[in-house]
């Protein structure tokens, strides 16, 4: 969380550096599919127990949105190239962990698509129980994640030419992400319409687009076309992928959305357009069989494999004990979020000594409020006031919900 709110500052490439340095990105990974793992196999059976009523539902609330937290962080610094990189093999189980995201957006039917806030605190003045409510905000939690791995996805694309030959392989003919992503433009999961009106999901909620703006580009559509033109016109996907009947069909599709609005908007169709046309006339080659041993990803079947049939079993027998602790626990608790949160705690894995803000000397002081930012005098401070003033003010929103909580 600070990670993302120090990235959202411009502060994003000393975030960068210490990730890479430190080897965090696998580590990142590996705990976005252990959380992953955990809503599939432990939280459905959490539900469905008659006689499980936590007290306080934020311990389980704390794991769904730890999954969030991770891949809005890797959508922070997977911009970067030498980030890519750090990912090492634990690419192809980021690969797959994208790809099992986009067929949940791919499947999502409309009726879905139209649950907003408040359809979801409508339903919330019917009382229903606290781990059904839950269920909700879990449901609505992994749109925004499924939304948040496309533009990830998109990144590693962005990286072809100095991906390993597994990744492209994984990408192009295991998981075939070309036909995906052309069911995402024809179906478009986060614009639905409603009511006779056009809605559209962007910054993290659903609003009424004016009939001026309904063939306006949005971030997602961009994400998806920039995916798409990575992985058809990147010489080395071209030579890999399998232009085949079905994939061909598919991939003509994309034709009747070129349309010249759409071009205006993003020059670089224009290149996509000429390959469909081109595509469309002839017959490709077949990809050249390369004799290459193929790396597999490991950490999702490693911890599937180790806690093969202990999943109902941890969560009936365990549950009680976790999940309804007693006031000293939930204190004790709590101090260990605080220290696992603790800004001097992060700060002291830095290798270097904290920086001026402004004029980049360095620092003894800092600020007061939200502790984010450090001076080496008042006169810089009040020099940076009037940009740090937003970050300041969301910081310390964050403080205080934290300690209603």
């Amino acid at each position: 969380m600070h990670g993302i709110l120090s990235a959202s500052t411009g502060q994003e490439q000393l975030l960068t550096e210490l990730l890479v340095t430190h080897a965090k990105i696998p580590v990142l990974i590996g705990e976005l599919i252990s959380v992953e793992i955990w809503k599939h196999k432990i939280f459905p059976v959490l539900c469905r127990l008659e006689d499980f009523k936590p007290r306080s539902t934020f311990p389980i609330y704390v794991v769904l949105h730890h999954e969030a937290s991770i891949i809005n962080l890797l959508e922070t610094v997977f911009f970067y190239k030498e980030v890519c990189e750090s990912a090492e093999d634990s690419i192809l189980d980021l690969i797959d962990y994208c790809h099992r995201k986009l067929i949940l957006l791919a499947a999502r039917s409309t009726k879905a698509q139209a649950v907003t806030s408040a359809e979801l605190r409508a339903e919330h003045l019917a009382s229903p129980s606290s781990m059904q409510e839950l269920q909700k905000q879990a449901e609505m939690m992994e749109f925004e994640i499924s939304l948040k791995a496309l533009s990830v996805l998109r990144f590693i694309t962005d990286q072809v030419e100095s991906l390993p030959l597994s990744a492209l392989t994984r990408m192009l003919n295991t998981h075939n992400l070309p036909c995906l992503l052309v069911e995402l433009v024809e179906h478009c999961p986060w614009s639905c319409w409603e009511a006779g009106k056009l809605k559209k999901f962007e910054n993290g909620t659903w609003h009424v687009v004016p009939p001026e703006d309904h063939v306006k580009m949005t971030k997602l559509d961009g994400q998806v076309w920039l995916a798409l033109l990575n992985l058809l016109l990147s010489p080395e996907c071209q030579h890999k992928y399998r232009f085949d009947g079905f994939n061909k069909s598919q991939l003509l599709k994309l034709r009747a959305f070129l349309t010249d609005v759409l071009i205006d908007q993003l020059p670089n169709l224009v290149e996509m357009q000429r390959f469909l046309s081109y595509l469309a006339v002839t017959e490709p080659a077949p990809p050249k069989k390369d004799l290459i041993l193929e790396q597999v990803p490991v950490i999702r079947e490693h911890i599937l494999k180790k806690n093969s049939g202990k999943w109902e079993a941890i969560a009936k027998h365990q549950v009680k004990h976790a999940f309804s602790p007693t006031e000293e626990e939930l204190q004790l608790q709590a101090r260990r979020w605080a220290q696992t949160y603790s800004l001097d705690m992060m700060e002291a894995l830095a290798p270097d000594k904290p920086r001026c803000r402004v004029c980049g000397a360095e620092a003894a002081k800092r600020c007061s409020r939200c502790r984010n930012e450090w001076y080496c005098s008042r006169a810089c401070q009040v020099q940076h006031w009037q940009k740090h003033k937003p970050a300041c003010n969301l910081m310390a929103e964050v403080s205080r919900s934290v300690d209603d909580l």
